[in-house]
This record gives structure tokens, C-alpha cells and sequence, in this order.
């Protein structure tokens, strides 16, 4: 049970519908329940919907890289919301099921290199363990630019999480949950 009310574009003030507007807009009209909870505090909500909107959609990273970062970030932190609303997501962007299957059974067995390389990157981003090999790999892949941008998805998410975790966000009635218990 969320521990904050859902806030509708009505129940902003006029000067701080901008916010829900902005996050709105840049998802394609649609407004999730994290966000609905965060305008609660309408500048900040708008900030952070600033930062998410350029990570998702105008950052350098690929589309699968992205997302297997995101639900693999959300798995670690044991966001439900977070990785239901993130698997439709990243099977758009082409990740294959065998990798959200190897997210969720925490084995890389059968995954490409690179695929591994992501997972296995967020894992240690989430749990402070980044190691000079496994940033080094990531950065292989990237780039410099692509690597910092890969560290703020994991490290974003991760701030998602824990406002999703401690505020009660919950999945929307017509959604069931994806990520296994």
C-alpha cells in the first residue's frame, strides 16, 4: 500500500503542473506509479523525470544494454515494479528471454559475452563491487562516454528502487508481476 497518495495532474497546484506535463510527455503520455507517488514533491519529481527521460531516450547507450542493465538492477534491489514495467521494455529492444531468464536465475550460462558483461555490471554497481576488469570491460564496450552513462542507469534505477521500496509503490490493477519471488 503506497504511503503517499497517487498524485493526478489536478492535484498540482497551477504552477506545478509543468512537472507531471514534462514526465508525461517524455513517456508517451503515460504517467507510472513511481512518478504519480514522487510528485508529491512536484520540483524534484520533474528533476528526476529529466534525468530518466535522458538515460531512456537520448543517452548514447543501445537499447538492450539499457534495459538488461535496468532489470537487472531492479532484480538485485527486488523491485517488483521496476522489472514488471521494464520486461515488455527490453524484449522491444531485443534482449532475448535466455537473458532475462539469466537475470532472474542469477546464471550467465548460455549468454553472449557482451550480454554477461551487462549484467554482471549493474550486479556490481548495485552492490558497490566494481572492480578495474569489470569496468574495463564495460568501457570496452562503450566507450568512456557510454560507460559513465551505463553507471547512472544502474545508479539511477537503484534510486528508483529505493523510492519505490520505502514509499509502497505498487503495480497498477491490470499488471501482474514478472519478476519471480
Amino acid at each position: 500500500m503506497a504511503r503517499v497518495p497517487y498524485v493526478a495532474r489536478e492535484d498540482l497546484p497551477d504552477d506545478q503542473q509543468r512537472h507531471y506535463d514534462d514526465i508525461s510527455n517524455a513517456r508517451g503520455g503515460r504517467m507510472a506509479n513511481v512518478f504519480s507517488l514522487l510528485l508529491n514533491a512536484p520540483e524534484l519529481a520533474g528533476r528526476i523525470g529529466n534525468v530518466g527521460a535522458y538515460l531512456r531516450f537520448a543517452s548514447q547507450i543501445p537499447d538492450d544494454a539499457r534495459e538488461i542493465t535496468i532489470l537487472t538492477t531492479a532484480f538485485e534491489m527486488k523491485c517488483q515494479y521496476e522489472f514488471t514495467h521494464h520486461v515488455p521494455i527490453a524484449q522491444r529492444a531485443g534482449v532475448r528471454d535466455e537473458v532475462i531468464q539469466g537475470i532472474t536465475s542469477r546464471s550467465n550460462r548460455g549468454l553472449l559475452p557482451k550480454e554477461s558483461v551487462f549484467i554482471d555490471y549493474a550486479r556490481k554497481v548495485v552492490n558497490n563491487k566494481v572492480d578495474d576488469a569489470t569496468y574495463a570491460a564495460i568501457e570496452h564496450l562503450l566507450g568512456r562516454q557510454g560507460a559513465v552513462e551505463i553507471t547512472v542507469v544502474a545508479g539511477y534505477y537503484s534510486m528508483l528502487a529505493h523510492s519505490m521500496l520505502a514509499l509502497g509503490v505498487e503495480l497498477e490493477e491490470n499488471v501482474a508481476p514478472l519478476m519471480p519471488a
